[in-house]
């Protein structure tokens, strides 16, 4: 009996998740090129909603990012 409630508990919480994951892609990736006097916090700021922090997580993520150094130039993709 358990391992029947166990089985149906894993295949809802995969369900789920590929649910979640298929809906979360609201908008497409973009690109944007640095500009003088760009920051991440700048760019996220403009970007994204509330808190700018989510948003220069995200961007580094993305973009292999080690620290928040930026170019003029640089190509960057926004999640």
């Amino acid at each position: 009996m358990f391992a029947r409630i166990a089985v149906l508990v894993l295949v809802i919480t995969l369900a789920w998740a590929v649910v979640a994951r298929a809906g979360s892609a609201a908008e497409p990736e973009r690109a944007y090129v640095v500009k003088r006097g760009d920051t991440l916090w700048s760019i996220a700021a403009a970007r994204y909603g509330g808190d700018p922090r989510g948003g220069i997580w995200k961007i580094q993520k993305r973009n292999g990012l080690e620290n928040t150094v930026i170019r003029s130039g640089q190509r960057l993709v926004l999640p």
